[in-house]
């Protein structure tokens, strides 16, 4: 492997989408990863449109850049392996519950007893200091506990809803692949390993309060919670009369700019809603509502040159089939059709980090499950006939076809 993390292996035992996500992008930047899967696999292997059997599109986009191996961990000889493999990793990320993890033999205590290199890094629902610690913790549901569906409901005056996309998984597979890296780089100064957790959340809360704390920042509050900008039910791509253009106008100048553009240069200064920063963002429904009438009187395409040429920012609104095919993307090469070994042609997407010294480029598509089984087990020093017993009985999973 090639990249930034070329040299790092990777235990990966997270199933689903956040643990999978985050371990995706350590095997992207040249990490060497390990899925570790139960014989019958990670249940994303079976959802959606596929060509064969346990190959779905999501599982095809989380899995990238990874090897699998198939292991029975409730037989001594599959923890056994999975021990093995352990003592030789720099990272062992998962999503089960800690006490899960605890009574498989694999807490931290236990693995750092045999590696005290390694980083243990676990993604699940909660701090595991708080009453929540052992609750099942799922997209949705952290989404809801921390209050996306009602931000919603508030913004649109409609029934909440989630937004439509794992955003939660994604967002802390992120923080979870930010703080696996942070490790690693102190782990360089001190020679130790250490720890994780990363809790869903608390990681999505402080995403979400970030922005929505407001007048609660201060204590005692200064006003209610909820960014008014942000919630505002006015913020939406603008209807125009042929489509929808997405425009922001920020600054002063961009304000001058469009009130110049469409003839009411004036209103800038004596209309004391539009004068300043703080006066729009107060009155952000009024503004945003004058701008909504505005762009209702052009087309997309007139709109979109006069914007551009007032240097305002403006983009049209694409629907997921225009992102496809989106220019931009077919410039720069960011969608690329690959031919996989089970899966034929694929349409898969390049690493978007452009790194000028150590690209990261991926060598591996998602694999088929245990796939990569007999090639791990030979690199842990079982010879062929343990290997050929391991799969005889069911400790390890053959690989699919």
């Amino acid at each position: 492997m090639s990249g930034p993390l070329a040299g790092i292996k990777v235990v990966d035992f997270t199933t689903i989408v956040m643990g999978p996500f985050a371990s995706q992008m350590l095997g992207d930047l040249g990490a060497d990863v390990v899925k570790v899967e139960s014989l019958d696999g990670d249940a994303m292997r079976h959802v959606g449109p596929k060509r064969n059997a346990g190959m779905g599109p999501n599982f095809l986009h989380l899995n990238r850049s990874k090897r699998s191996l198939a292991l029975d961990l409730k037989q001594p000889r599959g923890l056994a392996v999975m021990h093995r493999l352990l003592a030789g990793a720099d990272v062992f990320i998962y999503s089960l519950r800690p006490h899960t993890i605890a009574r498989l033999g694999l807490s931290y205590a236990e693995v750092s007893a045999y590696n005290p290199s390694i980083i243990h890094a676990g993604c699940f629902g909660y701090s595991q200091r708080g009453p929540n610690a052992d609750r099942p913790a799922y997209d949705d549901l952290i989404q809801g506990a921390c209050g996306l569906p009602d931000l919603a409901r508030r913004a649109t005056g409609a029934e909440p809803r989630y937004p439509p996309l794992n955003l939660a998984d994604r967002s802390v597979g992120l923080y979870a692949a930010l703080a696996i890296n942070a490790a690693l780089v102190e782990r360089a100064t001190s020679g130790l390993g250490q720890q994780l957790q990363i809790p869903m959340f608390e990681t999505l809360t402080q995403f979400v309060l970030g922005d929505h704390m407001w007048g609660h920042t201060h204590v005692p509050p200064t006003d209610g919670t909820g960014y008014v900008r942000l919630v505002s039910p006015e913020r939406r791509p603008f209807r125009t009369l042929d489509g929808y253009v997405c425009v922001l106008i920020y600054s002063d100048r961009q304000w001058r700019s469009f009130l110049t553009l469409i003839g009411e240069p004036a209103r800038f200064t004596d209309d004391p809603r539009f004068g300043d920063p703080d006066a729009r963002t107060r009155h952000v429904d009024e503004v945003q509502g004058f701008v909504a009438a505005q762009m209702a009187t052009r087309t997309t395409g007139e709109w979109l040159s006069a914007l551009e040429g007032a240097d305002i920012p403006v983009t049209r609104m694409n629907s997921l089939e225009d992102l496809l095919a989106d220019p931009h993307h077919a410039a720069t090469g960011f969608f690329q059709e690959v031919d996989h070994p089970s899966e034929g042609r694929l349409q898969m997407m390049r690493v978007p980090a452009e790194f000028g010294r150590t690209p990261a480029v991926p060598e591996r598509l998602a694999p088929r499950l245990g796939e990569h089984g007999a090639a791990v087990l030979r690199e842990l020093g079982y010879a062929d006939p343990e290997i050929d017993a391991l799969f005889a009985d069911g400790v390890a999973g053959a690989p699919v076809a």
